[in-house]
């Protein structure tokens, strides 16, 4: 049979077949190559065994308007397709039992070849988890490591903010693993830093193009966020938010899962102290990440603040703030000052970047 289109092509289309799974794809994939499995298919044979009948049926309705569509998707979003058979497929991901069988991907493949550290987090995140998400986004990035992330609201997307932060020469390229395809941005405020992403580190989904955010695929793209992180960094968690997921499948695959402490009662903070509770190592800095990475952390230049310096009365109203959110009569409390005093102050402090105000409440902002 002539094919008019490169192997990869079929790659894609046999992971657009309708009522596909992770798992039947990883099984076709596996079976021969995808120009000859599409070709079983479109023959109406069953090479498989343990497919309803249900399913065959839909992929047997399949044309090659499927095939078609599906390239001209990737080529007309630069998406480059690998199946476990090609050669910048990640390696982390070969062993894996639950790795996708085929990966849709905008940007640099190079980038597997970094060591990568995932940082996740909530998505209702404290001005506090927000900012450390972000200096140690930047902190990693600087020493030469990939920063692997869902690309969610909150936690994730500030350290790829973080990351980005510096230029393309300083920082190493970050790697961000979506639960739709490439070509429809979720959430759609993140349109910059994907871009951005997709220029400068790697963009990677398993599902083509045009696939909807649907829920269930969230869980599904956490699987390959633990599988390609060497450490597992969780920044701010409920108890039952979604990062557990990922760290459930972070430690199934032995993969080490260190967490950031946070103050207790507070309820973005709720699943990083249980974490630490059950045995997970804190990371109270970047050096913390280094040293579970093996990496000789000693000679690393000290990281400079490059904000402004506190004065006394800036420092004395930081130490009323303390680590959790407080309203202005509080904070005026602690630090022995009248509200108007106080108020100067922090407006002092936001501007410098010290401070953060959510809806009255003021933050620390500090590492």
């Amino acid at each position: 049979m002539t094919h008019r289109y490169p192997e990869w092509a079929y790659s894609a289309a046999l992971a657009a077949l309708p009522l596909q799974t992770p798992l039947r794809l990883r099984r076709l994939i596996s079976l021969d190559t995808p120009v000859h499995v599409w070709d079983m298919l479109q023959a109406g044979e069953r090479p498989l065994v343990g497919i309803t009948d249900a399913v065959w049926r839909a992929w047997h309705r399949v044309d090659a308007s499927l095939l078609v569509s599906t390239a001209e998707a990737c080529i007309d979003s630069s998406i480059t397709v690998v199946s476990m058979r090609d050669a910048p497929y990640p390696p982390s991901l070969l062993g894996d039992p639950s790795a996708p069988g085929v990966l849709f991907m905008i940007g640099d493949a190079g980038a597997f070849q970094n060591r990568r550290v995932g940082i996740i987090g909530t998505r209702h995140a404290t001005q506090r988890g927000k900012y450390f998400a972000q200096l140690l986004g930047k902190q990693l990035s600087a020493a030469g490591i990939s920063v692997v992330s869902g690309l969610a609201r909150g936690i994730d997307v500030e350290s790829h903010v973080g990351a980005l932060s510096l230029s393309a020469e300083d920082g190493c390229p970050p790697i961000a693993i979506v639960a739709s395809g490439l070509d429809m941005v979720y959430p759609p405020e993140h349109a910059r830093i994907w871009g951005e992403i997709g220029r400068r580190g790697l963009l990677i989904s398993e599902s083509p193009p045009g696939t909807a955010p649907e829920p269930h695929r969230f869980p599904m793209r956490n699987r390959i966020l633990a599988a390609l992180s060497e450490v597992l960094v969780v920044v701010e968690s409920r108890a039952t938010g979604g990062s557990m997921i990922t760290v459930r499948e972070a430690m199934k695959r032995d993969i080490t899962v260190l967490a950031v402490p946070g103050a207790p009662g507070i309820a973005p903070c709720e699943g990083t102290n249980n974490l630490l509770r059950d045995g997970c190592g804190p990371v109270t800095d970047v050096t913390d990440v280094l040293v579970a990475l093996g990496l000789d952390h000693r000679h690393m230049t000290d990281w400079c603040e490059g904000r402004p310096a506190l004065h006394d009365d800036e420092r004395q109203v930081m130490t009323a703030l303390g680590r959790v959110p407080r309203s202005m009569d509080e904070v005026s409390l602690g630090a022995s000052m009248s509200v108007v005093n106080v108020a100067v102050i922090l407006g002092r402090l936001e501007a410098k970047g010290w401070v953060a105000n959510t809806n009255g409440w003021w933050e620390a902002l500090v590492a």
